[in-house]
């Protein structure tokens, strides 16, 4: 059910509707539409990148993806076809680039997707591959091998690859270039047959919470699967068809014209005017009337109503009156005396060096100094 195709030109291929297709596009085939290698004896590998679109248009179908992870690499495109084009041919235009002469090559590509009798499988099941990226599950061994595994777990009559779509293109991040990390990449398959034991096992209450943890679910068949590809437990989905009530609903097409909806009268010219006083008085008027007030009321408590050093005097008795000043003199004579004494300098304050020449003065008093003057610190030496 899978097409894989080699590229030719103007080739006709015939995919089925709702299954996989795979086309790719190998560099050895365009090698042969450009020059040969300027040096005899040498295999060419010059750099060939492709670009695809639809016959007229810059880009390709919805359904159809293109991805070439280097310009020495070849290009795939793939995708699931949709009902809604079948019968009608698909030409996708293939352009190829020679990094190194700067000549290019075209070739048609033309798509004629047919119907298909057993489309859609009624049971789908969507696993997320995290060892893997798009391009390496594309390949036909590796994506024969994924379905062979599947086979076996879950034992139907048809089995079909109906879509495989990169991680990248779910919201997921470009992973770190260390350990060979993968991108990841979803695989939709759909079968004829309900779900197996083993697939209902992530839906149990137990391997919920694990998966709510962050933890790995317990699956009985994931050893079938580990050998070659690592299977994120946790983000399988399964869809029954058979259970999902239609709610599509008939679209009835009109002829692209509105309703006449009389005619238009535009607002007359003529508006009339407005008095905004009022409007002014209650938005600035009012408000600055209250600030106004507020200040004269605080003006008048601050200063009007102080009581001053009079009244603070005849409200307090005589006697001490009589002792705060007696006090205050008292305060006033020692500090003129303080003013007047001329008591020498501690010696810790003077200097130990000579400003000019540097040399070491010790700070000794000459005898007739007062003894009864002497700092409580002892000579520096």
């Amino acid at each position: 059910y899978t097409i894989l195709s080699k590229v030719h030109s103007d080739r006709n291929v015939y995919p089925s509707a709702g299954v996989l297709f795979v086309h790719v596009l190998e560099r050895e085939y365009f090698k042969g539409e450009f020059p040969p290698y300027p040096k005899t004896g040498e295999i060419s590998n010059d750099p060939i990148t492709f670009n695809t679109n639809l016959m007229g248009y810059p880009d390709r179908p919805g359904w159809l993806r293109y991805i070439q992870r280097t310009p020495y690499s070849d290009g795939v495109l793939y995708g699931s076809p949709t009902v809604e084009n079948v019968g009608k041919p698909t030409i996708i235009e293939i352009t190829a680039y020679n990094r190194r002469t700067f000549e290019t090559a075209r070739h048609n590509l033309i798509i004629n997707i047919m119907s298909a009798e057993d489309f859609p499988l009624p049971y789908q099941a969507e696993f997320f591959i995290r060892n893997m990226n798009v391009e390496e599950m594309l390949a036909s061994e590796v994506l024969g091998d994924f379905l062979g595994a599947v086979k076996n777990v879950w034992q139907p009559e048809r089995l079909n690859a109906i879509n495989i779509t990169s991680a990248l293109d779910r919201g997921g991040r470009v992973p770190l270039p260390i350990n060979d990390m993968k991108e990841g990449v979803y695989v939709m398959v759909g079968a004829d047959v309900p779900f197996s034991s083993c697939l209902r096992e992530v839906e149990n209450p137990q391997n919920q919470l694990r998966c709510s943890q962050e933890m790995e679910p317990v699956i009985t068949c994931d050893k079938k699967f580990r050998s070659q590809f690592h299977i994120d437990w946790c983000k399988i989905s399964l869809v029954d068809n058979t259970k999902q009530v239609s709610t599509f609903q008939e679209v009835i097409r009109g002829e692209g014209i509105l309703p006449d909806g009389g005619e238009y009268k535009p607002p007359s010219d003529s508006l009339k005017s407005r008095d905004y006083y009022s409007d002014f008085l209650i938005t600035l008027a009012v408000p600055s009337a209250v600030a106004l007030v507020l200040f004269l009321i605080l003006a008048y408590i601050m200063c009007c109503r102080r009581e001053g050093v009079e009244k603070r005097n005849m409200q307090t008795p005589d006697i001490q009156l009589v002792h705060h000043s007696a006090i205050q003199k008292s305060t006033k004579e020692l500090r003129d005396m303080s003013k007047n004494r001329e008591i020498a300098w501690p010696l810790s304050t003077l200097p130990v060096f000579h400003p000019v020449t540097g040399e070491i003065v010790p700070p000794l008093h000459a005898d007739s100094y007062d003894n009864t003057s002497m700092p409580l610190m002892q000579t520096q030496q």
